[in-house]
């Protein structure tokens, strides 16, 4: 049913027309009122400028694209694909064909995410683009459901990148999910390969889709050579194992992670990284406790940015393709490319072997000169 402005008038217990004064900002209004009327936009999700059933064809030429952070490659790549494929169509739009892709940056903040989603809707935008893992929040995922169906019975073709569908949601034409539990498997069976067995991890933020796929396919491996993480009196698949230490995906992080875990594991030959920037940090860690890579320690990433095949020494680390992903999520959200069977694809990640991992030596000790 459509909410009307008399409803949200009801709701805040005011008048219409302080409503409109609100929304409209061109009349002073005390502010408790203003909180009052803005908190029932919200709770009534009331789209303004009119009900939306009476624009179901008016879409706008606005397309939104999610990213958690822009300055980080992984979305940065995804969203200017996107944005090429978005804003370079032809012949369908009042002003010939083009839209205009807007990049709207959460910080990771479920909040922004929701929040932005929103303000997309009241724009009636014709598509929207979501990029990165999901937050695994019972909560969120279902204020997520709800949004996205909003969004979708109002005309706006919804379109993941590089996240899992939602269980069970209709308001999706695609999903376009990578394949990190693979890719994961992939890479430390490499390392497996290579005669490593003391092998850390340095994860992203427990919450989140990417970290778990991908720290999955990393213990997947171990157990399958049946090669379990020393205990400190936690079993293997506890996200809390020795060897295993989460934090978000930065340099930082990485940094300050594989000190903590050559604290743990002094005997450690191997660290996987839960993604380049992260492994950054790695490789910055063990040369300040005077070891080398790979002959002491070897190290590896996730996701082939730019950067890792320029590092000294090149990255090994697993590509994803995130460029052509990008790219067919915004075809995808123009409607010029037709829908994956079931509206889900799984894009493969491929194992690029470099110099950054080596056999373990037997004799490693910390570098004196």
């Amino acid at each position: 049913m459509t909410v009307t402005l008399s409803d949200v008038a009801a709701r805040a217990r005011v008048s219409p027309a302080t409503v409109s004064r609100v929304l409209n900002g061109n009349y002073p209004v005390a502010a408790a009122t203003r909180e009052r009327v803005l908190r029932a936009v919200d709770e009534l999700d009331y789209v303004l400028n009119g009900p939306a059933s009476s624009l179901a064809a008016a879409t706008s030429d606005l397309v939104g694209i999610l990213v958690n952070d822009i300055a980080d490659p992984f979305f940065g790549i995804m969203a200017g694909a996107a944005q090429t494929e978005i804003s370079g169509q032809e012949g369908t739009g009042r002003a010939g064909g083009e839209k205009l892709a807007v990049v709207c940056n959460t910080g990771g903040s479920p909040e922004r995410e929701l929040t932005y989603l929103t303000l997309l809707q009241r724009q009636r935008a014709a598509a929207v683009v979501l990029t990165g893992g999901a937050l695994e929040d019972p909560e969120h995922i279902a204020a997520m459901d709800t949004k996205l169906a909003k969004l979708a019975d109002a005309g706006t073709r919804v379109v993941l990148c590089g996240r899992p569908p939602l269980p069970g949601s209709d308001a999706i034409v695609a999903s376009l999910a990578f394949d990190n539990r693979g890719g994961g498997r992939r890479l430390t069976e490499h390392l497996l390969a290579l005669g490593h067995r003391r092998i850390g991890y340095v994860a992203g933020p427990a919450e989140r889709t990417t970290t778990r796929h991908r720290l999955e396919g990393h213990r997947a491996a171990l157990a399958a050579a049946g090669v379990t993480p020393r205990g400190t009196g936690r079993k293997q698949g506890d996200d809390q194992d020795s060897l295993t230490v989460h934090g978000p995906y930065t340099r930082r992080s990485g940094y300050e992670a594989t000190l903590e875990l050559l604290r743990r594991a002094p005997d450690l030959t191997a660290v996987v990284a839960a993604n380049d920037t992260v492994a950054l940090g790695a490789c910055a860690a063990i040369r300040d406790q005077g070891l080398r890579i790979p002959q002491d320690i070897s190290v590896a990433g996730f996701d082939d940015l730019p950067f890792s095949v320029d590092a000294v020494p090149a990255l090994t680390t697993v590509r994803l393709p995130l460029y052509e992903a990008g790219a067919r999520a915004g075809r995808l959200a123009m409607g010029t490319e037709t829908p994956p069977p079931g509206g889900i694809a799984t894009i493969a990640a491929e194992l690029m072997a470099r110099a950054s991992t080596a056999p373990p030596r037997t004799d490693r000790s910390p570098r004196t000169d």
